[in-house]
């Protein structure tokens, strides 16, 4: 009698460990706490770090080259890829990473995902599965091997999907198929690695919202995605709103100092020269202009002083 109790008892763990058993294709909340344990402001129920709405926004104004110094101020060495093909180059975007892994595929692994989305309802074909994860002000970013030849991760249907969810767009270390289609859909950016006809062969989903590798950049869920016609840079969360502050007070630094080049008043020194009159100067210059300031008037106060070793 004791023996059939034991054995019922194991039979239910077994049944209610089955019942409970994460998903294997999209990173549980738990763990993307883990790769982001040093963000503390508000959160996506997935997990992912939410920057606000007024960042994106304020990203767009900035070079990837300011950002970029203040990413390397901070050993963050692994952020920016170029060489990019976009649909509007013209078009800067910026948003919230939701991260996607795409691996040649096989026959027991593609057979195991497949299940694992029958089971939690997921409709269409695997890559369709991240989009319907978007939210609004998220930039879809996969790493799909640098494949364009069947390596095309979405063609206009899904390519309108994205836009519906994000009003953004995607970065994707793969091809694209209705590039000329794509274009035209509206509240749609996108950068990817070239333009195929052929559809997705081989190929097949991995993670969602795991860390990934876009050609020299590590890409965690939630990163600042900064998009612009010379290439992306992906800036970590913790790190967002210092690095895009920062970049606009050296934006402000060289407006000031171009208009001084313009009118011979720098001299020789066209790019530095930044003694106590200087700053001064500059100050005075910030005070005529504050249309100028996207950041808080103490915010660059404090800056200022950081810049004045005050």
């Amino acid at each position: 009698m004791t023996r059939h109790i034991h054995s019922l008892a194991i039979l239910a763990l077994l049944l209610l460990s089955a019942g409970i058993a994460p998903a294997q294709i999209k990173t549980t909340r738990e763990q993307i706490l883990f790769y982001t344990s040093d963000w503390h402001g508000e959160r996506f129920p997935d997990g992912r770090p939410k920057l606000p709405d007024s960042l994106l926004t304020r990203a767009l104004d900035v070079s990837i080259e300011d950002v970029w110094d203040f990413l390397r101020e901070h050993k963050y060495n692994n952020q920016f890829e170029g060489n990019w093909q976009s649909l509007h180059p013209d078009k800067p975007f910026a948003g919230r990473a939701l991260t996607a892994q795409y691996m040649p595929s096989r026959p027991d692994m593609t057979h195991a995902i497949a299940a694992e989305g029958k089971a939690e309802g997921r409709q269409s074909e695997n890559n369709s599965w991240p989009i319907n994860d978007l939210q609004m002000g998220d930039v879809y970013v996969a790493d799909g091997n640098g494949k364009v030849f069947e390596g095309t991760l979405i063609g206009s249907n899904l390519g309108s999907g994205i836009a519906a969810h994000t009003h953004s767009g995607f970065v994707f270390d793969a091809g694209i198929r209705d590039a000329e289609e794509n274009r035209e859909i509206a509240n749609l950016n996108g950068v990817y690695r070239g333009y195929d006809p052929s559809f997705l062969i081989g190929m097949t989903l991995t993670g969602i919202n795991t860390p990934i590798r876009i050609g020299h950049a590590i890409v965690l869920p939630g990163d600042l995605v900064l998009a612009k016609r010379d290439g992306v840079l992906f800036i970590p969360a913790i790190l967002a709103e210092q690095a895009i502050a920062s970049a606009e007070f050296t934006n402000l630094q060289d407006a000031f100092n171009f208009e001084l080049n313009a009118a011979g008043k720098n001299k020789g020194e066209f790019e530095g020269g930044w003694t106590a009159t200087k700053y001064d100067a500059f100050t005075k210059w910030i005070d005529a202009h504050p249309d100028k300031l996207k950041m808080p008037r103490s915010e660059f106060d404090t800056l200022l002083k950081q810049h004045r070793h005050e």
